[in-house]
C-alpha cells in the first residue's frame, strides 16, 4: 500500500509546476487534501490532489496538464497528513513544485488574476464576488462536480462544456516581464543560489528567471509570497514561447523555448529536452534521432535547427501540401512562421500552442493509475 501511494504521489508530482507560462490552473492545496467525501477516507490526503489534476486533464482534454497548487504554511506539519506525505508537500516545496506561503488569503485568486487561469475549487463564487468580482466571468471558477467515472471539472458560471481561455491581467503581464529577487539567500524562487561555499549548496533547487511565478502584491509593492520580504526588480526577464508536441492529433506535452536556452526534442535526448519516445510507434522510433531537432528564440525570432540523421520537416503556415514541405538537414536552421509546423516524423508535430487549443484527448492518462482501490462518493456542487 506505502509503495503504491508513493507511485501515485510521484506522478502528482510530475503535474505540478510554479511556470506562469505552463501552468494550466490554480488551486489552494490545504483545501483539495480535505475533500473527504471522495473516498471516505482520512480527513486529509494528499492523494486526493491527483483526482483533481485527472479531472483537469479531462476538461481540458489533454495529456500531462500542469496545475499551479498554492499550500499554507502550517500544511508542512499537518497532523492529519501522514508522516511521508508532510515530507512529501515538504520537497516538494523546496524544490519550487508548490508555492508556499504563510498563509492562503487571496493568494490563489491572485495568481488566477494575473495569470488568467481558473481557481479549481468546490467553493462558491459569491465567497469570492466582493474581493474580485471577475470571478463571475465564465470559467474563471471550475468546481469539481460528481461524475460516474469519477469526479469532473465544470465551468461554475456561464454555458457550454469547456469555458473559453482568459488572457492575463495588464499587472500580471508587467510583473511576469522582469526577474525578481529576494532579500534571503535561502529563496529558492526568487534567490540567487546563496553561499557557494556553503556544504549544502549542491542540494538547493532554485526555479529559473525564466519560470518565475508572479510576486506577491503587497501595499503596491512586489513581495516574495513566501518570506514577505520586498523585491528587487533585476532586469528584464527574458523572452519566451510556448509549444505543442502533437502526435497523431494529440497534445501530448507543452514545453517553452526562452531567449537564455534552447530546445532540443527528440526519442530521448541527452541532457534533457523534450523527449518523445514513450508516445512514438516502433517505426517513428527508428526514424526518429534521439536528438532530433533544435528550437532556439532569439531577437523575437525562433529558430528550428535539424541535428538529426534523417531530416527534419518544416510545414509552412501550417499547410499539410506535401508540395510546400520543406526538409531541413544536417544543421540547417529555419526561422519559424507563427504558424509553422515542424515535423520529425508522419503525424509527429511541433508548433506554437496558441495554434492548438485543445488537446484531442478522450481520456488523458490519470495520475492515479497505481492508486488503492478507492471508493468514490458523490460530490456536491
Amino acid at each position: 500500500m506505502r509503495f503504491e501511494v508513493s507511485k501515485v504521489l510521484d506522478a502528482i508530482e510530475a503535474r505540478l509546476t510554479t511556470d506562469p507560462a505552463l501552468a494550466r490552473g490554480v488551486v489552494d492545496l490545504s483545501e483539495v487534501v480535505r475533500y473527504a467525501d471522495l473516498d471516505g477516507g482520512r480527513p486529509a490526503s494528499l492523494v486526493r490532489l491527483g483526482l483533481l489534476i485527472d479531472a483537469l486533464g479531462r476538461y481540458a482534454a489533454e495529456e500531462n496538464v500542469p496545475v499551479y497548487a498554492v499550500a499554507p504554511r502550517a500544511l508542512l506539519s499537518d497532523a492529519d497528513l501522514t508522516s511521508n506525505e508532510r515530507m512529501v508537500v515538504r520537497r516538494w516545496a523546496d524544490d519550487g513544485k508548490v508555492e508556499v506561503v504563510p498563509q492562503i488569503d487571496d493568494r490563489v485568486l491572485e495568481v488566477a488574476e494575473m495569470l488568467g487561469l481558473p481557481v479549481l475549487t468546490r467553493d462558491r463564487e459569491d465567497r469570492f464576488r466582493d474581493r474580485r468580482p471577475w470571478v463571475t466571468d465564465p470559467g474563471r471558477l471550475l468546481a469539481l462536480v460528481s461524475n460516474q467515472g469519477g469526479p469532473v471539472l465544470v465551468a461554475r458560471v456561464g454555458r457550454g462544456e469547456t469555458a473559453p481561455p482568459v488572457p492575463r491581467s495588464p499587472l500580471g503581464e508587467r510583473l511576469l516581464a522582469r526577474v525578481w529577487r529576494c532579500p534571503q539567500m535561502n529563496c529558492n524562487t526568487y534567490g540567487d543560489g546563496g553561499d557557494p561555499d556553503s556544504p549544502f549548496a549542491d542540494m538547493r533547487t532554485f526555479t529559473s528567471p525564466v519560470s518565475q511565478p508572479p510576486p506577491a502584491l503587497r501595499a503596491g509593492a512586489p513581495t516574495c509570497p513566501r518570506h514577505g520580504d520586498r523585491l528587487k526588480d533585476m532586469g528584464a526577464r527574458p523572452a519566451t514561447e510556448v509549444f505543442s508536441v502533437r502526435i497523431d492529433g494529440v497534445i501530448r506535452q507543452r514545453f517553452v523555448v526562452s531567449e537564455d536556452k534552447a530546445v532540443v526534442i527528440g526519442r530521448a535526448p541527452e541532457g534533457g529536452g523534450v523527449m518523445l519516445g514513450q508516445w512514438l510507434t516502433d517505426d517513428a522510433r527508428k526514424w526518429i534521432s534521439r536528438g532530433h531537432v533544435r528550437l532556439a528564440l532569439r531577437g523575437g525570432e525562433v529558430t528550428a535547427q535539424d541535428i538529426s540523421t534523417n531530416g527534419t520537416g518544416i510545414r509552412p503556415g501550417g499547410s499539410f501540401d506535401d508540395d510546400q514541405r520543406i526538409t531541413l538537414r544536417r544543421d540547417e536552421r529555419r526561422v519559424l512562421g507563427p504558424e509553422d509546423i515542424v515535423e520529425l516524423y508522419a503525424q509527429v508535430h511541433v508548433g506554437r500552442s496558441k495554434m492548438w487549443a485543445s488537446g484531442g484527448v478522450v481520456q488523458p492518462e490519470s495520475v492515479m493509475g497505481e492508486a488503492p482501490t478507492m471508493a468514490f462518493r458523490p460530490v456536491g456542487r
